[in-house]
C-alpha cells in the first residue's frame, strides 16, 4: 500500500510523521525498523503517528514509536513537531490542541508557525515511576555501570529518564556509559540517559542516549529532566536554557507539583509517499 509521510526535526532530532486520520494503515515492528534504517530506508529518530483521540475531550492521539520498532510513551522534541503537522496538513486551526499519550495528556501551544511550547505535565521522581529498583525517593542514587559507581538523579517525563552531572560533556562518556545504563537491570523498563554539565543557575550543555534509538541531536523529555532534577537539587533556577548539540530548547518549571514548560522549534523538512512491503 501507498503511504504518504512528513519528514520533520526537532533540533535535529528526527521524525517520520504519518497521518492515520485521513488514510489507513497498520505497521509493524519490523517495518517500523526497516523504514528507519539511514541508509535503506527514509531514516528517522522516532515515527510519529497521528490518530483520532479515544478521549473525546482531547483533539488526538499522539503515538510515539522508537527506532527499534517499540512505542514509548513521550518525546518532547516530537511533541512540538506533532503540533507544526497536523497544523500544516490543516487537522486543526487550533493553536492550543490537546493530545493523549501513552505517558498522559499533553498540551501544545503553537506561538508561531515554527516555535512551540509544550505543558509537559508534571516531573516525577519515585523509583516507582521511573521502574526502578530503590528503596526510597532520593535526590541522587548511587548506581554501578561497568565497575564504577556512578550517582544518578531519575525523573519521569511520561518516559524515564536518569541523569548524570558531567564536568563536560564533550567528554562524557556517553557510547559506553549510555548504553550500560539504558539497560541496567534496575531499570525493569529501560531508562534514557541524560549527561549534564551545569555551566550557570540557568545554563546547561545536554547529551542523550535514548532508550531505543542511541545518542540523537536532542531530546526534548530528556531536557526536561534534567533541569527538573537540576532544579530539585538547587544546581538551577528557572528558567533554564539547555544546549543540546542540535541546539537549544528553554525549559520552565515553577517547582514540585507544577507542570513543566518547554519551548523550541519544529521545523519541516520533506513530505513524500512509499510503498510498504
Amino acid at each position: 500500500m501507498l503511504l504518504y509521510f512528513t519528514k520533520m526535526h526537532g533540533l535535529g532530532n528526527d521524525f517520520m510523521v504519518v497521518d492515520l486520520i485521513t488514510q489507513r494503515a497498520r505497521l509493524t515492528p519490523e517495518q517500523i525498523r526497516a523504514l528507519s534504517h539511514r541508509r535503506l530506508g527514509i531514516g528517522f529518530d522516532q515515527l510519529l503517528v497521528v490518530e483520532p483521540p479515544l478521549n473525546p475531550d482531547m483533539d488526538f492521539r499522539y503515538r510515539i514509536y522508537n527506532a527499534d520498532g517499540n512505542e514509548v510513551e513521550s518525546c518532547g522534541n516530537g511533541a512540538r513537531c506533532f503540533a507544526r503537522f497536523v497544523r500544516d496538513q490543516r487537522l486543526t486551526h487550533k493553536r492550543e490542541i490537546h493530545v493523549e499519550t501513552a505517558g498522559g495528556p499533553l498540551t501544545l501551544h503553537v506561538e508561531q508557525i515554527d516555535q512551540i511550547r509544550v505543558n509537559m505535565g508534571q516531573p516525577l521522581f519515585t523509583p516507582a515511576a521511573v521502574a526502578f529498583d530503590a528503596d526510597q525517593d532520593r535526590l541522587l542514587h548511587a548506581l554501578e555501570v561497568n565497575g564504577q559507581t556512578y550517582q544518578i538523579s531519575i525523573a519521569s517525563m511520561g518516559n524515564p529518564h536518569a541523569v548524570l552531572r558531567v564536568d563536560n560533556v564533550d567528554s562524557a562518556p556517553v557510547s559506553s556509559v549510555g548504553p550500560a545504563i539504558e539497560k541496567h537491570p534496575r531499570f525493569a523498563n529501560g531508562v534514557n540517559v541524560g549527561f549534564m554539565q551545569v555551566i550557570s543557575p540557568q545554563h546547561i550543555r545536554l547529551r542523550v542516549f535514548e532508550r531505543g534509538s542511541g545518542e540523537t541531536l536532542a531530546c526534548g523529555t530528556g531536557a526536561c529532566a534534567a533541569v527538573a532534577c537540576g532544579i530539585r537539587q538547587g544546581l538551577l533556577k528557572s528558567p533554564v536554557r539547555v544546549e543540546l548539540p542540535g541546539g537549544t530548547l528553554e525549559i520552565s518549571w515553577p517547582g514540585e507539583d507544577q507542570p513543566l514548560s518547554m519551548r523550541g522549534p519544529a521545523e519541516r523538512v520533506f513530505s513524500g509517499r512509499i510503498t510498504l512491503n
